[in-house]
């Protein structure tokens, strides 16, 4: 269980712990701690929040899905926002599920990724078949061509001040190949630095820094 909030994190494991298929093997307060027990305990499900200090969901969802393929990662956060669903399923998560839900809908998906399938509400369900019929999910109006999730990826590790080296090495890239993605990206959106790309992104809501803390 990842979850910033103690008593949160509390009730959960109650909640799971009347499911007699269901174990509480870890608890992490925050992103880092989360990529950290997961390298050490190996659970099958990580349950995951969004909005931590140190290292938010995506990112630490992102690590744990490039490290540890074998470990599904379920998304449990009380947001909805575009900026957050759609990066967290382009950083691997297999399920993403609303604070609204019951116990037993936890328990249900839970079960549910770790069986190898996808596990969403309903309000999610439907962002996400919006998303699959739409060419183009980072547009604006009077944008010819989108921005591809490669694209954002850079742009999201720029709005979060990571330099050209550290954003090839994140995404397992060459620094020549970052620079050709960000003259794409300022091309698509019309901009000539990195400061007016990710403004524009924040404005149009691809990317959100609120979760980010140091």
């Amino acid at each position: 269980l990842v979850e910033d909030h103690k008593i949160v994190r509390e009730g959960l494991r109650q909640l799971m712990e009347r499911c007699p298929d269901i174990q509480v093997v870890g608890e992490a307060a925050d992103g880092r701690e989360a990529v950290k027990m997961a390298g050490e305990i190996k659970p099958d499900v990580v349950v995951m929040d969004v909005r931590m200090p140190h290292l938010n969901g995506i990112e630490a969802t992102r690590i744990i899905s490039n490290q540890y393929p074998g470990i599904k990662v379920l998304i449990l956060s009380a947001y909805d926002d575009d900026s957050y669903v759609f990066p967290l399923f382009e950083a691997g998560a297999s399920g993403y599920l609303l604070k609204t839900a019951s116990g037993e809908e936890l328990a249900k998906a839970i079960r549910s990724v770790y069986g190898g399938e996808t596990a969403l509400s309903p309000h999610i369900g439907a962002k996400l078949v919006k998303q699959l019929n739409s060419r183009q999910v980072y547009q604006m109006e009077n944008m010819p061509e989108g921005l591809t999730a490669r694209e954002m990826e850079v742009l999201r590790a720029a709005a979060y001040g990571h330099a050209n080296k550290s954003i090839a090495a994140e995404l397992g890239i060459s620094v020549q190949t970052v620079q050709v993605h960000l003259r794409n990206i300022f091309s698509k959106l019309q901009v000539r630095s990195r400061s007016e790309a990710v403004a524009c992104a924040i404005q149009n809501g691809w990317i959100t820094l609120e979760e980010k803390h140091e």
